[in-house]
């Protein structure tokens, strides 16, 4: 299995307490940590306000942390689960990654997916389209930096995205272009385009739906005759570990704790049911089973959240110790 891992960027309340102007030196140690130990990637998730409720904490933005990193990591890939098609014109967003591409020496990822966060989108003037609508805007948006990474030119006439000869020079550094990671389960339309363009897929869910996604892509790789194989299929995981169950439930009980007083009391027990039910949390050996079973069932990148990062880093130790030597 290929490990990933979250780098904590406010989003989730994972940098209360820290100073803003201090954030930045943790999220750096964080990922240059991260370059020297086992990982394959780091990540971001590309929002500009806090969940489960805006805040006025602090959210950093995902493709400026994107060109941070490149800058200041030298081996670790970097990415974003995911980047939010609506939010930027896709030309200028493949313009945006082919200099980050640059900068890293070739190490970046393209997660991409339709977006969710209403309050986000309307806040920022976006707008709300429909579902149809977002996903719309995610084909023609994948198609546009396609042709912009593989051409250095770019010419679509859609419905949501009209480009006329956007010019994207320099190319990436990676052959065929950045990889993309089309992230989201849905059967009728997400899993089609990725069968078209993605390098990796990215989607939750029990045993059960994980097979039955897979046998939903398997058929939509089968009518564009792509080889199903050359798709990597990855899961995200709310990760908390520790040498026994009852540690892991302490760990829990002292994030919970730090978040309460910025989420409130449901939601913070909402937080902790979800942590509870997740497959990364509780002890060393149950997720090292948890996860060799998903992986079994053809899940083979696993990116892992550590709400404790930027506080405490033992857990996230022991899991590099431990659960990554087990399987990686």
């Amino acid at each position: 299995m290929r490990f990933g891992t979250f780098i904590p960027q406010g989003w989730r309340f994972d940098l209360v307490g820290i100073d803003p102007a201090d954030q930045w030196r943790v999220m750096a140690t964080l990922a240059q940590q991260a370059d020297e130990g086992p990982w394959e990637s780091l990540w971001v998730y590309d929002h500009f306000h806090t969940t489960p409720v805006p805040s006025d904490e602090a959210t950093h933005e995902a493709w400026t942390l994107m060109a941070a990193f490149a800058a200041s990591t030298s081996r670790i890939r970097l990415g974003q689960m995911c980047t939010c098609m609506g939010y930027r014109n896709p030309a200028y967003l493949a313009k945006v990654a082919a200099t980050v591409d640059a900068i890293s020496g070739g190490r970046t990822e393209m997660g991409i997916g339709g977006g969710w966060y209403e309050h986000e989108w309307n806040a920022y003037g976006y707008g709300f389209p429909a579902i149809p609508d977002r996903l719309g805007m995610l084909r023609e948006g994948v198609e546009i930096m396609r042709q912009a990474w593989t051409t250095g030119t770019a010419t679509l006439a859609g419905k949501h995205h009209q480009v006329d000869g956007a010019i994207v020079r320099p190319l990436p550094l990676q052959e065929g272009g950045i990889p993309m990671w089309i992230a989201g389960g849905g059967e009728k339309v997400t899993l089609k385009i990725a069968a078209e363009y993605a390098a990796y897929t990215n989607f939750t869910g029990t045993l059960d739906e994980i097979d039955h996604k897979s046998d939903v892509l398997r058929g939509h790789c089968e009518r564009f005759g792509r080889d199903f194989g050359s798709i990597t299929r990855s899961s995200n995981f709310n990760t908390i570990v520790g040498e026994t169950e009852a540690e892991a439930v302490d760990r829990l009980a002292a994030v919970k704790a730090r978040m309460l007083p910025h989420i409130g009391q449901q939601r913070a027990d909402a937080m902790e049911a979800e942590y509870l039910a997740s497959p990364a949390f509780g002890s060393v050996e149950q997720v090292v089973e948890r996860l060799a079973e998903r992986e079994r069932h053809g899940i083979a990148y696993a990116i892992h959240y550590f709400p404790e990062a930027a506080y405490d880093r033992s857990g996230v130790q022991l899991f590099e110790r431990e659960v990554i030597a087990a399987l990686g």
